[in-house]
């Protein structure tokens, strides 16, 4: 009985680390992803791609922020953490007002920040 339970708690063990390693993805070992930390929404470069470029802005609070000379295309990346919910949206309002485009848990896009004013992290 013993070798049985031994055996069964190896299996286990085993198979939570196939699913730990399967569940990883693109993800680093930190959470860091293209540059971007776990748990942040970076905005990259202007005309800069997510893939050969680093962050220049870095937004980890929940709430408005308000941008500063950001100007033509910018990739936009939400690398929060959390449920679906921890969306980011771009504003053409200042402290998070008029708010035209939401940014989904883990996704990105290159968009014109030109109009954009203020970026806003929701809590999930």
């Amino acid at each position: 009985m013993r070798r049985s339970t031994w055996k069964a708690a190896a299996l286990a063990i085993v198979t939570a680390a196939v699913a730990a390693l399967g569940t990883s993805g693109a993800h680093a070992a930190d959470g860091t992803v293209h540059g971007c930390p776990s748990g942040a929404v970076c905005i990259y470069p202007e005309g800069a791609s997510i893939l050969t470029s680093t962050p220049t802005d870095f937004f980890y609070s929940y709430g408005a922020h308000n941008l500063h000379n950001q100007f033509g295309v910018h990739d936009v990346f939400n690398n929060q953490y959390g449920s679906l919910n921890a969306t980011a949206q771009l504003c053409t309002g200042y402290n998070g007002v008029n708010c035209v485009t939401t940014i989904g848990l883990h996704g990105n896009g290159m968009f014109d920040l030109t109009p954009i004013n203020s970026i806003v992290l929701n809590r999930p």
